[in-house]
């Protein structure tokens, strides 16, 4: 019953704004359509000012559904539509490397969405020590992002200030409710068993939230994934712990991780969805569905009991 409450409130407050891919294509070439033009750099900015916008604005996203954006490789459409834009909205925190290069282009204002959020550092590789960009992963955070959507676009569009705020606040609680959901069915799980064992280290901010240590075979995307020696790495810890699942992120190949489920005995938890959101009628077609779908996911797996 809660699932199916968050997703009617849900689908009544992103009704005016949440379209699909091509309706968006559509719009954006509307003739008449003079409302500002929002440039997200990934599906999932793009979904949560959709929401915040409420329609008063017609908001596009850099990349497509299903990119990889850690090394994105921005194309002169890209810049042609940030140029057309009114604001452009970014992650930060690094995840972006192409972004800077690719803003300082364009006259378009920008906005930081991670501006204010206590992060997580990265715990190895080449990017050791420096801030884990994932932070739309955690519900606690997001209500951060949501905040500053708000004010960026109270800031574009004052005379729909009021609508925005109201939006903002009613899609953070929807986000918190998640939040609470996976804290309270992982809460009897033994400690040792606290883990969430994932291929790319992308949920940092999510274990935090649940309290659960977080181990990942490699840090960030990058060239070099599921090596022998992280795949051994994470062999003794599932083992030593005895977790009992290991998940992988969509836009990854899972074989690694495939391995230490084998070798371990520990279950394939499912697949869980990170950088990018799905068509319309794939399985997370907005940000609220990418949440839902991972906390559910995660229960399922590290409890090996079903959810609603």
């Amino acid at each position: 019953m809660r699932r199916l409450a968050l997703l009617a409130g849900t689908a009544a407050l992103v009704l005016a704004g949440c379209t699909g891919p091509g309706e968006r294509a559509a719009a954006a070439a509307a003739p008449g359509d003079d409302r500002p033009v929002v440039l997200a750099t990934f599906t999932v900015l793009a979904d949560m000012a959709r929401v915040v916008g409420g329609g008063h604005v017609r908001v596009e996203s850099v990349t497509k559904v299903g990119s990889e954006i850690h090394g994105y490789e921005p194309t002169p459409d890209d810049l042609r539509r940030a140029q057309d834009a009114d604001l452009v909205l970014d992650n930060g925190l690094g995840l972006e490397a192409w972004f800077h290069r690719f803003v300082d282009r364009v006259d378009a204002p920008h906005v930081t969405l991670t501006d204010g959020i206590e992060t997580v550092p990265i715990a190895s590789g080449a990017a050791e020590g420096h801030a884990n960009p994932h932070a739309w992963m955690s519900p606690d955070a997001a209500a951060t992002y949501v905040a500053n959507i708000a004010d960026a676009l109270v800031d574009l569009d004052p005379a729909h200030a009021d609508e925005y705020r109201a939006n903002a606040a009613a899609y953070a609680a929807q986000v918190t409710v998640l939040g609470e959901r996976l804290r309270d069915e992982l809460a009897g799980l033994d400690p040792e068993q606290r883990a969430l064992v994932t291929c790319e280290g992308a949920f940092s901010y999510l274990a935090r939230d649940a309290g659960l240590a977080e181990a990942s075979l490699w840090p960030v995307n990058a060239e070099r994934q599921g090596t022998p020696q992280q795949v051994a790495r994470a062999i003794d810890l599932v083992r030593d712990r005895d977790v009992p699942a290991v998940f992988c992120e969509s836009t990854v190949s899972p074989t690694a991780q495939e391995q230490v489920a084998r070798e371990t005995g520990a279950r394939l938890g499912g697949v869980l969805y990170v950088d990018s959101l799905s068509e319309p009628d794939g399985p997370v077609p907005t940000y609220l569905d990418l949440l839902e779908h991972d906390v559910h996911t995660i229960i399922e797996g590290l409890t090996g009991e079903e959810t609603s």
